[in-house]
Order: C-alpha cells, then sequence, then structure tokens
C-alpha cells in the first residue's frame, strides 16, 4: 500500500497525489508528435489552436497526465515545446492536470522544465550514456522539482528480457537515491514495452518479462513507480483496431496487477476488460501469458480469418524401389521431402550411431549435390531444395544424438562460417543462399540475422571460434559499416578472414576502402557459387599465407589502378556544373497540372492485378540462373531449372493472392513545385511543404554534355510557372512474418528464399502498377498511354521515378524527407538507423513528369559540392561525407 511518504504528488494547476486508491494513472499520448500524424500537423502548420483542441480531448477524455512531445526532424522541438507549454498555461481546462515534458533531447526536456507550471514529469533519462551524464540530468530534474521517467536502457542497450530489466532499474534506483538523493517516490521506471505476436522466437516473453520486472520493482525497489508506452505492445497488429484494443485492456489488467502505475495510452479509446470477446480475450491472453506455442497462430488466425494452405505434390514412387542410401542421395538431389524422415529411421536401425547416418549416406547424398552444382549441372534453387531435405533429416535424427550423447563435434565439417547482415541492413536473401550452399558442401554456419551491430558480430565469431566472418549488405550506408568492422577487428588484433558480400558490395570497395583497414584477410565474395572455394581456403588456416600474398597483389594493382583512374578525371567547380545545368524547355504547354494534389493512401491493392506488372528477369538473378525472361525458360543450359523455379513461383504465388498471405499498400503525392538551383521547393495552395535536396554531376563532360541535377526537370521559381512532382512509397511485404515462421519450423530454405524473392519481385511491379496509375489518372499527363508490360520494363513511358540510394539520387537520408511527407507509416513502412526500409520488400521515390526527364549516374563529386550539400540540409560535413561516402572523389 501507498504511505504517506512514498506518495508521489504532481501538480497542474490541480494536485495529482497517488494513493492506495489512484489504482491507474492515465497518460494521454496524443499530444506526441511521434504517436499522432494530426497532431504532428497542426504543429508543423503552427495551427497551435487546433493543437490545443487534442490535448483538451485528452483531458476531458479521462487523461489524468499529458504527454507532450516535439521530436521531430524537420521541427524545432525547443521552440515548439516552449510556445505550446506557454499556450496551455493560459487553458485552465487543459493545465489543471500535469504535464509529461517527453524528448529524447535533453535542451528540449530542460526548455520544458524552464516554463512548465506546477510539477512535472520527466521523459526521460538513462544510462545509454554513462553514470555521469545519468547524474547530470537527474541533478537538473531535482533542481527543477520533477519526477523523472528511467528508462531501462544503458550502455550497453535496451533491456530486453526479464533479467537485464531489473539490473538496470536497480542500478538507475540505487545512482539516484544514494548519490543524487532523489525522492523515491517521484523515480518512475520504465521497464520497455515491446511487440509481442510478432512471430520471432525471442518476442514470446516480452509482455511477461514486463510483468514479472514490474512486480520484481515494486517488491524490491521502496517507492518507484512503474510506467509504459502501451500502444507498444500491439505493433504487430497496426490497421486492426480492435484487436489492438482488446491487447491494451488486457496487458493493463495484468501489469497493473503486477503494480504498473501509470501508463501512456489513449483514454478515449480504452477497452474495458470484461467487455472484450471472451473467445478474442483468450486467444490475447495466450500471447500476452505465453501460455501456448501456438499463440501467435491462434491470433493471427482469428485477427486476419486466416484460410490454411493445402498442399499436393504429384509423386513418382518408382525409386522407392531402391536402396536406403540411394533413396536418401535421390531425394537429396531431387529435394523431396516426403519420405526424408522414414529413411532416415530405416538408416539409422542400419548404423552403429544416429552420427554415422548423417557422416554416411546423408553426407554422400550432399556430397552428389555438391559436385553436381559444382560442376554446373544443379542450380541454386535446387540446392536449396537439397538443404531444406537435409535440415529435415538432421532434425529428425537430433533427439537420438542427444540421446547418446554424440560428440559435440562433426570431425567431418570443413569449417564454421559466420554470416551476418550488417547494422542498420534488413537484407538478407543474398546471405541465407551463401549460408544454405555452405552448409550443403559440410561447413558449419552460425547465421546471426540482421540488423547485427558490429560488437555482437565480433564477440559471436570469437565465441564460436569460427574459420571466417561473413558480412552481407544491401544498402549503401552498408559499406561503411563493414569498414567500421574492419577497423575494430584490426584494433582488437583479431585474425579471422572477412568474407564481404551482397548487392552493393564490390571487388574495387573491397580493395579501396576494406583491406587496407585489416592486416588480416578481407576478400569480395561475388555470388554463392564462389563462397564455397573460398570458404574451403579460409578454413585451411596453412593456406592463409599464400592466399592473403596473392590477394594483396591483385587488390593493391585494383586499389592503384581505380585511384589513378579517379584521380585522371577532370571536375568542375559547384558553380561551373550549375552554369553547365540541362536546358529544359518549361511552358504552360509542356507542364500538365495534375488531376489529384495532396497525398492518397492506397490500402488493399488487388495483387492479381499487380502481378500483371512483375518483371520476372531478377528474380531469376536472386537464384542465381542468369538470363532474360521468358527466353531464360528455353536456355540450354539452366532452361530446365528455371523452369522449375519458375513453375514453384506460380504455384506460390497463386496461393499467396487466393489465400491473401501478403498485402500490398502503397502511399504517394504530388504537389505544386518549383527549382531553385539544385534543390526542389514544394508546397500546395502557396504555404511552403519541404524542400527535395538533389545533387548535380561534377565530371567534366564532352562538349554539349551537361552536367544533370534532378531539379533541372523541374521549372526553376524565376520563370513564374507552377510545375509539379511527386514521391511514393510502396510495400509487398506486409503479412510475410506469418509465412517465414512456419517455413522456419519446417526447416524449408528453398521456401522461405521463394517468398522473400516473390515479395521483392511484388514490391517493384507495385512500383510499376502505382506508376502507371499515376501517369494515366492520378497525374494523367499521359492519359493515352497504351504500352505493354515488356516496354514499361525498358521504361518507354514518359517521366521517371528515380529512388534515394540509386545513381542519380545516392543519398539515402532523402527518404526520411519522403517519409514525413506521406507519412508511409500509415502502411506500416519505416527505416531503419541506416535508413533501409522495412519492411524488406519495400520501394520509395519520386515522380518527374517532364517529357526531356532521364535516368542519370552523378558519378563522382568534390568537397565544394558536399560542403554545399551539408550546409543545404543542414547537418555536419562528416554526415554527408558518410553518407555520400561512395560517390566522393577524395
Amino acid at each position: 500500500m501507498l504511505t504517506k511518504q512514498n506518495a508521489m504528488k504532481l501538480s497542474g494547476l490541480e494536485p495529482l497525489i497517488t494513493t492506495a486508491q489512484s489504482n491507474f494513472i492515465n497518460i494521454g499520448e496524443r499530444t506526441n508528435v511521434t504517436g499522432s500524424r494530426k497532431f504532428l500537423r497542426l504543429i508543423k502548420e503552427e495551427k497551435y489552436d487546433e493543437a490545443l483542441d487534442v490535448a483538451r480531448d485528452q483531458v476531458e477524455g479521462g487523461a489524468q497526465v499529458i504527454d507532450i512531445n516535439m521530436d521531430e526532424g524537420m521541427l524545432d522541438g525547443k521552440y515548439a515545446m516552449t510556445k505550446f507549454l506557454h499556450l496551455i498555461a493560459a487553458e485552465p481546462d487543459i493545465s489543471r492536470v500535469p504535464v509529461m515534458i517527453d524528448s529524447s533531447k535533453w535542451e528540449i526536456i530542460e526548455a520544458g522544465l524552464k516554463c512548465v507550471q506546477g510539477k512535472a514529469i520527466v521523459n526521460s533519462i538513462s544510462l545509454k550514456g554513462g553514470e555521469a551524464e545519468f547524474l547530470a540530468q537527474a541533478k537538473k530534474v531535482r533542481r527543477y522539482g520533477a519526477a523523472v521517467i528511467v528508462m531501462a536502457f544503458d550502455e550497453d542497450g535496451q533491456a530486453d528480457t526479464y533479467q537485464r530489466r531489473i539490473e538496470i532499474c536497480e542500478r538507475s534506483y540505487k545512482l539516484l537515491v544514494e548519490k543524487v538523493n532523489f525522492p523515491k517516490e517521484d523515480i518512475i521506471f520504465d521497464p520497455n514495452i515491446f511487440p509481442v505476436a510478432t512471430g520471432i522466437e525471442e518476442h514470446r516473453r516480452n509482455a511477461l518479462d514486463f510483468f514479472e520486472a514490474t512486480k520484481w520493482i515494486k517488491e524490491n525497489l521502496p517507492g518507484a513507480k512503474v510506467s509504459g508506452g502501451v500502444s507498444n505492445v500491439s505493433f504487430s497488429f497496426r490497421g486492426n483496431q480492435s484487436v489492438r484494443e482488446a491487447m491494451h485492456a488486457a496487458f493493463l489488467y495484468h501489469a497493473v496487477q503486477n503494480g504498473m502505475d501509470m501508463g501512456i495510452v489513449n483514454p478515449s479509446l480504452l477497452e474495458v476488460y470484461e467487455e472484450v470477446p471472451k473467445d478474442l480475450m483468450e486467444r490475447v491472453e495466450d500471447v500476452l501469458l505465453d501460455r501456448r506455442d501456438d499463440a501467435t497462430e491462434r491470433l493471427l488466425d482469428f485477427a486476419e480469418n486466416f484460410v490454411g494452405e493445402t498442399k499436393t505434390r504429384e509423386k513418382d514412387l518408382a525409386w522407392r524401389e531402391e536402396s536406403v542410401g540411394k533413396r536418401i542421395e535421390h531425394a537429396l538431389v531431387k529435394g523431396i521431402v516426403d519420405f526424408i524422415e522414414v529413411d532416415s529411421e530405416e538408416a539409422r536401425k542400419k548404423f552403429a550411431t544416429p552420427l554415422e547416418v548423417i557422416e554416411g549416406p546423408l553426407m554422400d547424398g550432399m556430397n552428389v549435390v555438391g559436385d553436381l552444382f559444382g560442376s554446373g549441372k544443379m542450380f541454386l534453387p535446387q540446392v536449396v531444395k537439397s538443404a531444406r531435405v537435409m535440415k529435415k533429416a538432421v532434425a529428425y535424427l537430433q533427439p537420438y544424438l542427444e540421446a547418446e550423447k554424440a560428440k559435440n563435434k562433426d570431425t567431418s565439417k570443413k569449417g564454421k562460417i559466420l554470416l551476418a547482415t550488417v547494422k542498420g541492413d534488413v537484407h538478407d536473401i543474398g546471405k541465407n543462399i551463401v549460408g544454405v550452399v555452405l552448409a550443403c558442401n559440410n561447413f558449419d554456419i552460425v547465421d546471426l540475422g540482421v540488423m547485427v551491430p558490429l560488437e555482437k558480430i565480433l564477440e559471436k565469431a570469437l565465441e564460436e571460434d569460427v574459420d571466417a566472418i561473413g558480412l552481407s549488405g544491401l544498402i549503401t550506408p552498408s559499406l561503411d559499416e563493414m569498414i567500421y568492422v574492419a577497423q575494430e577487428m584490426e584494433r582488437k588484433k583479431m585474425t579471422m578472414p572477412l568474407m564481404i558480400g551482397g548487392a552493393t558490395t564490390s571487388r574495387a570497395h573491397t580493395a579501396v576502402k576494406i583491406f587496407p583497414e585489416y592486416s588480416g584477410i578481407a576478400v569480395h565474395v561475388n555470388d554463392a557459387s564462389r563462397s564455397v572455394p573460398v570458404a574451403q581456403t579460409l578454413s585451411n588456416k596453412a593456406s592463409h599465407s599464400d592466399f592473403k600474398k596473392k590477394l594483396a597483389e591483385e587488390y593493391t594493382k585494383l586499389r592503384d589502378g581505380y585511384l589513378s583512374r579517379s584521380s585522371a578525371k577532370e571536375y568542375l567547380s559547384l558553380e561551373d556544373a550549375r552554369a553547365n545545368k540541362l536546358q529544359v524547355n518549361f511552358s504552360e504547354e509542356v507542364i500538365k497540372k495534375p488531376n489529384f494534389l495532396g497525398v492518397k493512401v492506397l490500402e488493399d491493392l488487388d495483387l492479381a492485378e499487380i502481378r500483371k506488372f512483375m518483371d520476372w528477369t531478377p528474380f531469376f538473378i536472386t537464384w542465381e540462373l542468369h538470363g532474360k525472361f521468358p527466353m531464360i525458360l528455353e536456355d540450354e543450359v539452366v532452361g530446365d531449372a528455371a523452369t522449375s523455379v519458375y513453375n514453384d513461383a506460380q504455384a506460390m504465388l497463386d496461393d499467396i493472392i487466393e489465400n491473401k498471405k501478403l498485402s500490398a499498400k502503397a502511399v504517394f503525392g504530388i504537389w505544386e513545385a518549383n527549382s531553385v538551383e539544385d534543390d526542389i521547393e514544394l508546397s500546395i495552395g502557396g504555404e511552403d511543404l519541404a524542400t527535395f535536396r538533389t545533387l548535380r554531376q561534377q565530371t567534366k563532360k564532352a562538349a554539349a554534355a551537361s552536367n544533370i541535377a534532378l531539379s533541372d526537370f523541374v521549372a526553376p521559381k524565376e520563370t513564374g510557372l507552377t510545375d509539379y512532382v511527386g514521391c511514393f512509397a510502396v510495400t509487398a511485404g506486409l503479412g510475410i512474418e506469418k509465412m517465414l515462421e512456419e517455413y522456419l519450423k519446417d526447416q524449408d530454405d528453398y521456401k522461405s528464399i521463394m517468398v522473400k524473392s516473390l515479395a521483392d519481385r511484388l514490391a517493384e511491379a507495385t512500383a510499376e502498377w502505382l506508376h502507371y496509375k499515376v501517369r494515366t489518372e492520378y497525374w494523367g499527363y499521359a492519359s493515352g498511354e497504351q504500352l505493354e508490360n515488356d516496354e514499361l520494363i525498358k521504361e518507354k513511358y514518359q517521366g521517371i521515378r528515380p529512388a534515394p540510394g540509386y545513381p542519380a539520387c545516392p543519398d539515402h537520408l532523402e527518404k526520411n524527407t519522403i517519409f514525413d511527407l506521406l507519412q508511409a507509416d500509415r502502411i506500416g513502412m519505416t527505416l531503419t538507423d541506416s535508413l533501409a526500409m522495412y519492411p524488406a520488400s519495400s520501394v520509395s521515390g519520386y515522380y518527374f513528369a517532364h517529357p526531356d526527364s532521364k535516368y542519370f549516374g552523378l558519378g563522382k563529386i568534390t568537397k565544394d559540392q558536399v560542403e554545399d550539400y551539408a550546409e543545404r540540409k543542414n547537418i555536419s560535413l562528416a554526415e554527408a561525407e558518410k553518407w555520400l561516402r561512395p560517390n566522393l572523389n577524395y
């Protein structure tokens, strides 16, 4: 029970005192620019009167505290916080409740503390920046007389387990009480509410760990309170409001039972626990309390009215008459999983130990697969199917291996390779393919997944004593992250070889940027088929010296040649490049006013229609089958394999569309626009919205050739003409996690890679479909367009849709502007720290309509443009260089 000594006292114009009867304090969440798009828009547009109405609605809806957050990249957060708090002070019906000053930036928090009336709550401080910073901020909070929320976050990151939660909270509590003399009753812990029902095994206890940590805090840290952002728990069900509200009601019920004192919620949308339908509540609580292994699937089924898939397969059973060894070989080569458990059991009874089954017929079969693949008689899709069979066999034998306490190490293994997609990058198809191919060639694989920080990569590599580390990445910021890994390995005096791979990597980049940073081996691996001989060499330490010597000669020559070619090029100053801009005809006849201005969201897109816009050639490249579609199906070398994987893709695509296993969404916008030098200023109805920053070619051109920037395709402001520009974001990866989870359970890498590659193709097709709709309907500048799909693939249409991160606009930072303008989170799209799009199967970019607009490559740029760009974007030179590194000529 709360006593007089540990009751927390807050106030606006009226006091708010926590007592035993307080039950639960609702903290209104809608005056937060990161949680309410409406509130963000009102603040951006300086419509503070309407923004006050949002706060008023929260108080009238039952909020006992209002959370105010102004953290947004395009806002002056300090100014917005101060102004809004001053305005609240003049509104007694709002200011009667206490305020929570919410920001990740200390200067904004302090600005709020200086002008808020009453006793506020600061949200938040943490040990993220170390003890010295934590104590300094805590002392200031105490000096201002506020209560404080402490995040369960320390120097090693966010607490994501029960043990980490209680350790960080206990450490923070002792520091506050013993070193700052902070009132115990004014300490509020946020032990991190994370999403559940994500399909990721590690997330199963997210809610339960929070409940148990809350109970521990209340029992062991006298006077301390517990809070949290409740809506986080239902993040997996965005767009399904009824399920989200049920989850919030259930979560709050159990959290309060365990001692939670307050939470950030939308009080007007809180469902009553007892009024949630019993069948829904049962499934929700199964997830929150981790009561069943299939809890996530059952809730997803209930929420999405999921219809289970049916599987059919034609079988030719003649091979079943062969010996068990031949049957296993046949199953591996043909990728047939139906009988592998029966055959593994028969083989187990014939051999002395289960390990001999693996080392004998299973590895014999995989050796046949490896030989066929190496000789070009099998292709990647077939190898991935073979791996699926092998995994099922090993999984079946695993209990027998454990029961007999077989040897810890399979001496027949060729080596151990660690694979990881680097921090900030969510793409893993290529990495997974490499892992499958190496596993099929008898390597142990340690796969750390995606977005892996370098500290974890190196720690795990040492712990597992791997023979080599494989780094993968798709987006250009991943290149820098790979450099950081090499530098840290050098600092730690590590000697493990590095294998570099991924779409943005190259021999040149590895030779020029990574190899010089590491005294060990750093080698670029072009594709999965090349990974096997490289891994075999790296796993044999005796061969390292000769391999490194040969590699050094090759990479040094490549590096010197690259640098000499770069230095030989002539560059214009930025001023001269701008003077040589592309001369484009702008007139009222050329510029077509769009039929629609503003932003439009398109949900539940028809995948059957989008399917017609698919470009299949890149699909085959994913499977390392090279050739143009449809001719590849008749190719003498890869035709049979291509036809097989294509048929499998069609069958899966049929299933996806018929049973709605994936969904596609899109959001796009079109605005008035004019160029100002290399910038494109957007507006609507005379109000400025945002600015796209473009980059200009600087290499010296041949006579009559221009130095182009994307802004050249938009009418300059001085012409007095109103032009137009658009942008878009689409995703077709919604729902993929459930499919991947099923395939993971079935040890089915083939289907896992297949669905990822199909989702990527559907995302690109969605972008193609949407561009067609924009050209012919929403903008309508090509309303009479009649093009076949092959003509669309060849970009025969008018206008372009370049994307940030690609040759014409290599800076990924522009994605922030696009996502903010479109509020892309409304369709489930977000950006990682390295600005990779999530879900991975997503596309975003611009729309330019001028008949002369065309795709081009920026090429290398000089420091004067980088400095100018940094100034235009209001970022440091170092930050600009980080994002433009592949395009720097210095």
